[in-house]
């Protein structure tokens, strides 16, 4: 089971070295696909002798199926990484495992844990972890979602829950984070007045659909209010709190005030429709 690397970067300096040195710990072939990066993202990852493209970036779902259609990948299995997650040390000696021993060949793909490290900070309440995501699978055999925002991979198989985590590392500067978030609250109220019928239903059997069915009930609550108990369900019940001061940043401003935002700028689509 060798593995193929693929990790999408844009203006990355600050992580891509930790996601380049961990995933060299699991697989000889790693591809960077760039979207065009204006710091040292580049020269980092020739430094470090992994194959670098670049292509123009439509979302993130387009640019991962360009990358599974055109790169040169090596092996059967690839695992898909952001530039800013890397792989802790507890999945490099499982997916070390996997690669010397092999797998059923009826399993297809794996879904990974993931957990969140906010300005250094793991965050480990408040129902961020663990959450799954299915990262690994054999070629052919996935590709991900077309939606415009908060995409995942799918396959046509059997797949199977790992239980070691890659690690979400949120280094970005508050402003450039809350900026990315108001760009994806735009794409989540295109996504909400024009859903993409083929991505995957909520339901259960696997860990995407089970969230997609959380996702569908929150959207079922009232606008606006959904945003403050979303809060107090993740900060009080959940016990976000015990995630400390970076903890509270990232509860207010994710769970939160970007949910409140892309509520406002639903009610604002909505109202200049019906005017």
């Amino acid at each position: 089971m060798p593995i193929s690397v693929i990790v999408l970067t844009f203006n990355s300096q600050a992580t891509i070295g930790a996601t380049l040195e961990s995933a060299r710990r699991v697989s000889d072939d790693i591809h960077v696909v760039d979207s065009f990066s204006t710091d040292r993202t580049l020269e980092i990852a020739r430094l470090a002798g992994v194959e670098v493209v670049q292509h123009p970036f439509e979302n993130y779902g387009a640019q991962r199926n360009w990358a599974i259609a055109g790169l040169p990948l090596k092996h059967d299995w690839q695992l898909h990484l952001d530039a800013d997650e890397r792989l802790s040390d507890e999945l490099v000696a499982v997916l070390q495992g996997l690669t010397r021993t092999g797998q059923s060949q009826d399993i297809v793909g794996y879904y990974i844990p993931r957990l969140v490290h906010f300005h250094g900070k793991p965050l480990r309440h408040g129902g961020m972890y663990p959450i799954y995501h299915l990262r690994l699978f054999r070629r052919g055999r996935g590709r991900c979602e077309t939606r415009k925002y908060d995409q995942h991979f799918q396959v046509d198989g059997p797949t199977e829950n790992l239980a070691a985590p890659m690690i979400d590392d949120i280094r970005l500067p508050l402003g450039e984070w809350t900026a990315r978030h108001n760009r994806w609250a735009d794409l989540e109220v295109e996504e909400i007045l024009n859903p993409d019928s083929a991505a995957i239903a909520g339901g259960s059997g696997n860990p995407v659909a089970e969230k997609r069915s959380q996702r569908d009930f929150y959207y079922r609550q009232p606008l606006f209010l959904r945003a403050f108990l979303l809060f107090l369900y993740r900060y009080i019940w959940k016990r976000g709190f015990l995630d400390g001061t970076e903890g509270l940043i990232f509860y207010v401003l994710q769970t939160f005030w970007f949910r409140f935002l892309v509520d406002a700028k639903l009610y604002e689509r909505r109202k200049a429709k019906g005017a």
